[in-house]
């Protein structure tokens, strides 16, 4: 049964986010799909992914395996064109109360968002073959430039890429490979980048940081790598990093008004 999730940060984690799951399933001239809203934990292969309530169900009779495939062919794209990616793996039921119950630590990092600039746009434009061999280079090329500045991954949102980093220049300098390397797959990326604070429940990481992360990379136009004051206050040392004052910005969903600062490449 292929399965999709759609990706993207919506509660007050990352991992350990709401999404929602679809599975399309065909047999003989009947489709079988099942959908509803699911839990994401963890990050790359070892991503689990739980049913948050039992999914709801439907079934179609299309009257010919014609119609059927067309039909599933149908809903895959759809699931395609609107921020969802192919799900390997089961999807479980809701987890143990004792595994929520795992001990929090809490850690300080740069956080990293990466976005693709009109990415449905190109999709549509390029094709569905040809737009999954694109983006099969645009992770490899972000994953590169992650291993090469000691990044950590932490989720995929569907066109981007959230990361963490041990030291806001690493972060930057991370930021501005990952924008030269995508640029020559024909790709703008948006970045955002900010400091804070994050809570460890065993293999997970929570916390608001990651949600401003988010909201900083939005206020980014095409080409553009911002940070919050965060990060440049923590830049003490001397560095080769120039930023421009890009104003002050209420950030959607967050408190107060955030100074936002442009990277000079």
């Amino acid at each position: 049964m292929p399965k999709f999730l759609r990706i993207g940060v919506h509660q007050s984690n990352v991992s350990g986010y709401t999404s929602k799951a679809w599975c399309v399933r065909r047999v003989g001239s009947a489709i079988f799909l099942k959908w509803g809203a699911v839990e994401v934990h963890g990050a790359g292969d070892g991503r689990k992914v739980y049913w948050t309530r039992l999914p709801q169900e439907k079934t179609v009779r299309c009257g010919t395996v014609q119609r059927a495939q067309d039909y599933a062919k149908a809903a895959i794209a759809r699931r395609r064109n609107h921020r969802y990616e192919p799900l390997a793996g089961a999807i479980a039921n809701q987890r143990r109360t004792a595994e929520r119950g795992a001990e929090i630590k809490q850690a300080l990092a740069t956080i990293l968002i990466v976005d693709i600039v009109g990415s449905t746009a190109k999709a549509a434009k390029l094709g569905d073959a040809r737009w999954t061999k694109v983006m099969g280079h645009y992770y490899a090329a972000v994953r590169k430039e992650l291993k090469t500045s000691r990044g950590k991954e932490v989720v995929t949102t569907g066109d981007g890429v959230l990361a963490t980093f041990k030291a806001p220049v690493a972060g930057i300098t991370c930021a501005t490979a990952i924008q030269k390397a995508v640029r020559t797959l024909g790709l703008e990326i948006r970045v955002g980048l900010h400091a804070g604070e994050y809570k460890m429940s065993g293999t997970e990481m929570v916390g608001l940081a990651f949600h401003i992360g988010t909201r900083v990379a939005a206020k980014a136009r095409a080409g553009e790598v911002l940070v919050s004051s965060a990060v440049k206050d923590l830049m003490k040392t001397p560095s080769q990093i120039r930023f421009r004052d890009h104003g002050m910005h209420q950030l959607k969903g967050v408190p107060e008004r955030w100074r936002l600062w442009r990277v000079e490449i």
